[in-house]
């Protein structure tokens, strides 16, 4: 009898069948004098499951003002390519002609040639060397990814950054940065506060939630791994590749994701208080009331839980650079040397603090209050550096004449009026800290943003050298000597700035 064609395929599971009928043909064909029918069916099911499993397509993220978007990665010649058509037409009037091997485009006003096979171009008339050849497929001109970091400036007009091995470019200061803190301390929660609105897809797996942005232009952190001294969530993890970041929180229980303050804030926590994210930020136009006060039968009422006690503050960064303090030194990077000392004297002393720039990050005014506020602290110390005067100026907010707070809202601009009092005890603490190691001290009120918008004790705290040598900024044990008085101020007054709403 001859066997129907469901018995020939008897034994052959029916997905294999089905991915790979000639196994199941196979299964009841006679054997030849050559491979076995087996040996012919296991090569051709593990060459369709390496097909199956062959590498993603690679993309290539550009973030820009005008938009973000991604990019298909041709490979050539071991080289990454990108169509540099495609790369410009989401930023302004761009045109492209090919005649024969030569592949012209114009962008705005700005004209560039390329020739296939050439491994230099002309833009505006002046030539670009290229990484590897430029390609001209039927029509198509292909530039390197690596030569971006030099075309695009060119074509463009202004500054860029590529990331060349995880595949993102920057156009221009677009970066997103964030900081990452610990909050709550019998069920923790991790609260992740980026400086533009971000939507991450969120995966989990056992051990580690991660967060994927693949159109935000998140950025690393001053390293790449955070940790928070937690046994539920112990660390975080930065990463880049194929035109994404990804952050990853270790976690030894499930966690899920929350979004608050139009995505500018992420919340990790347990299961189980997931929905209990933290209240919104102040935001510029409408700063929120602060906590009320408990009346006199409100002994019970609960306090706002504060993520961190100090929030310190490194003035300017990024393209920001502050003063040019000499030929050699920038405010900016003296500012981040204090921040960090400051930091550690605070810790020593116990007092929980939160370093708002730890890297070279460009932060807006309003990004700084809102990161304040957000993390409910009890005091918030912006750091300058000058090189002029001799010693330390100790600021105060200086809030705009007139302008008082009627109703249940309350202005951005005046967000300080309530806690002016405790900035300006905290302040006298500071100044009298600082006259005790025989440091020359000036205390002044001044309109010193976001000083006025914060809500909190809120200082700032600009460091001059001793004498004229603008150097001794950088020295460590002069900004212990100022850093430990700041330090010793703030923990003499723990308690008045922890009653304080």
């Amino acid at each position: 009898m001859r066997p129907s064609r469901r018995n020939r395929s008897a034994g052959v599971p029916p997905a294999v069948a089905r991915a790979c009928p000639e196994l199941a043909e196979g299964a009841s064909r006679p054997r030849s004098s050559g491979l076995p029918m087996v040996g012919r069916g296991i090569l051709i099911l593990l060459s369709t499951v390496l097909l199956s499993t062959a590498a993603p397509e690679k993309h290539f993220a550009v973030y820009s003002v005008a938009a973000n978007y991604s990019l298909p990665v041709v490979q050539r010649e071991a080289h990454d390519y990108v169509g540099l058509l495609e790369v410009l037409e989401p930023l302004g009037k761009v045109s492209a002609k090919a005649e024969r091997q030569r592949w012209r485009i114009r962008y705005n006003k700005v004209d560039a040639e390329f020739n296939a096979g050439k491994t230099h171009a002309r833009v505006q008339g002046h030539d670009v060397d290229l990484s590897a050849k430029f390609l001209l497929e039927n029509g198509r001109g292909l530039v390197p990814v690596g030569s971006l970091s030099s075309l695009l400036p060119r074509i463009l007009g202004g500054p860029v950054t590529l990331h060349e091995d995880s595949g993102r470019l920057f156009i221009g200061s677009v970066a997103t940065h964030f900081t990452a803190s610990l909050a709550g301390d019998n069920t923790p929660r991790l609260i992740f506060n980026f400086t533009s609105p971000v939507n991450p897809s969120i995966s989990t797996e056992p051990g580690a939630l991660h967060m994927t942005f693949s159109r935000e232009p998140v950025v690393a952190p001053a390293s790449p791994i955070l940790t928070f001294g937690s046994k539920t969530l112990p660390s975080a993890t930065y990463s880049e590749g194929n035109g994404t970041a990804v952050i990853s929180v270790k976690s030894t229980i499930p966690v899920m994701a929350s979004f608050s303050t139009d995505g500018r804030t992420v919340t990790i926590a347990p299961m189980a208080i997931v929905g209990q994210s933290p209240p919104p930020a102040a935001a510029p136009g409408t700063a929120p009331s602060p906590a009320p006060t408990p009346s006199a039968t409100g002994a019970n009422a609960t306090p706002v839980a504060r993520r961190y006690f100090a929030v310190v503050d490194a003035s300017h960064g990024g393209d920001d650079h502050g003063e040019a303090l000499s030929s050699t030194l920038l405010e900016k990077d003296v500012t981040v040397a204090l921040a960090r000392s400051l930091r550690q004297q605070l810790e020593s002393r116990g007092i929980t603090t939160l370093v708002l720039r730890d890297s070279d990050a460009n932060l807006t005014l309003d990004q700084r209050a809102i990161f304040a506020n957000t993390n409910h602290a009890a005091i918030y110390i912006a750091l300058h550096a000058a090189s002029s005067g001799h010693g330390v100026r100790v600021y105060t907010a200086l809030l705009p004449y007139g302008k008082y707070d009627r109703g249940p809202f309350r202005s951005w601009t005046t967000s300080q009026q309530a806690l002016l009092p405790a900035s300006q005890s905290a302040a006298v603490d500071v100044v009298a800290e600082l006259q005790k190691r025989q440091i020359p001290v000036r205390t002044l009120s001044a309109p010193l943003r976001p000083l006025n918008n914060v809500m909190a004790a809120a200082l700032a705290v600009e460091v001059a050298p001793q004498g004229s040598d603008p150097a001794q900024l950088t020295a460590p044990d002069y900004q212990e000597l100022i850093t430990s008085a700041v330090a010793t101020a703030v923990a003499s007054a723990r308690d008045k700035l922890a009653a304080t709403p």
